[in-house]
């Protein structure tokens, strides 16, 4: 295997007045990547445990276990507030009480509250009213984790729990169940006995969110006025899927996407392949980078672009020179999956272009303007979406090698 050009694993950055990201080649600094977030984030960290960050620190997130990825995502707004508090008048208690401070929380520190049954043979839950706009799409998000009660259900922009839009989460058997149009529903393991709920729909004309109790998956049951379950975190986001969690207290709390480039442009010869393992695993809309790379002159751009065709989500590879916008590579619907991790290479030589997706060369095809201009000692800069509806993307590994590879090389680097 050849040696690249440049290379981003994450791993490292130096903070301070222009923060920036590390690449491992070259070593000299001169392929590092600048990084701005104007607003605070979360990740997660290699003990599990969720991280608050500054502003203008990237966040290397160990959610997928063994190695970090480098967390890109775009401006989000947590709709509610006192995320970590349900004792709060903002959230209605209904036939239920809060003990606050009972258990560690997803972050390490004693703040998760315990919602306790009445002895109502009802239902039991919390609520929060919030402005909802009938019809948009949103995702809810909660940490919950057993005591005496084993499940929990959840519905967005109505009033009650036993009709409707609802999605049943039950962490004994970490399933779920839904009643009604609900777009996507899961239930996420975070260690430690916690699990991340997920529930996305589009909202009723009720402006509120509701959280209930449950037992063995009953949710109406005369409770005891001391058992129930911890809870913790809760987040809505007007969004198809949610992202990091956003921590609240007395009012909506927004985070600004994350802004990642080249520190400094670089040339290459007229043979050149960039490689990417990421995951895109948000969608907003269609036509939104995950990935550009383009010469200093914006006279010509190539950008891995989110796109949508039905119920079919994935990512289209094209290029713009001198202006004229072209889709010149169209790969199939299968090819570079959304919500998945995918290794992409992609090889231009003179007029050619080569695509590699999973160790598997999708693609072969001809550039109807002759030689790249991109190439042949341009200044080149890579730019990995500065937009606040950006997709959002977990980047592992990326690298630009200036110089021939075979198809094996290429089959090979991208094999999962």
């Amino acid at each position: 295997m050849t040696n690249p050009k440049l290379a981003l694993i994450p791993s490292g950055y130096k903070g301070g007045t222009n923060p920036t990201v590390y690449s491992i080649l070259p070593s000299d600094g001169g392929g590092d990547f600048t990084f701005d977030r104007a607003s605070e984030g979360t990740r997660v960290r290699k003990d599990g445990l969720i991280e608050e960050v500054s502003n203008d620190v990237p966040r290397l997130d160990w959610s997928d276990g063994n190695c970090p990825s480098l967390l890109l995502e775009p401006q989000r707004t947590n709709l509610l507030k006192y995320s970590e508090d349900y004792s709060q008048s903002e959230w209605s208690k209904i036939r239920s009480t809060i003990s606050t401070n009972q258990s560690i929380a997803p972050n390490g520190t004693f703040t998760a509250d315990k919602i306790i049954a009445s002895t109502d043979n009802n239902t039991h839950r919390c609520d929060q009213a919030i402005t909802l706009t009938d019809g948009t799409t949103y995702s809810l998000s909660f940490f919950v984790k057993s005591s005496e009660y084993n499940c929990i259900r959840a519905s967005i922009g109505q009033s009650g729990l036993t009709f409707g839009n609802v999605a049943s989460f039950n962490l004994n058997t970490k399933t779920v169940s839904t009643i009604g149009t609900i777009e996507n529903a899961e239930i996420l393991d975070f260690g430690n006995g916690w699990f991340r709920c997920v529930l996305t729909m589009d909202a009723g004309t009720i402006d509120r969110i509701v959280i209930g109790l449950g037992i063995d998956d009953s949710y109406s049951f005369a409770g005891d006025n001391s058992s129930g379950l911890f809870m913790w975190g809760a987040m809505i986001e007007e969004a198809s899927y949610t992202s990091s969690y956003i921590k609240t207290t007395t009012g909506q709390v927004t985070r600004l996407f994350d802004d990642l480039e080249s520190d400094t442009s670089y040339s290459t010869e007229n043979d050149v392949t960039w490689f990417l393992d990421f995951d895109t695993y948000t969608f907003e809309n269609s036509f939104r980078a995950a990935m550009v790379v383009r010469n200093s002159g914006f006279t010509q751009t190539m950008d891995w672009i989110s796109y949508n065709s039905g119920s079919d989500y994935y990512i289209r590879i094209r290029a713009t020179n001198q202006s004229a916008l072209q889709t010149i590579i169209d790969l199939g619907e299968d090819a570079i999956q959304m919500f998945t991790r995918n290794k992409v290479a992609v090889r231009l030589y003179g007029s050619n272009f080569e695509i590699y997706v999973n160790g598997t060369r999708e693609y072969i095809g001809i550039s109807d303007d002759g030689d790249w201009t991109l190439l042949n000692n341009s200044a080149i800069l890579n730019d990995f979406g500065t937009t606040s509806e950006r997709p959002s993307t977990k980047l592992y590994d990326f690298r630009v090698y200036d110089q021939t590879m075979t198809q094996s090389e290429l089959e090979e680097l991208t094999q999962v």
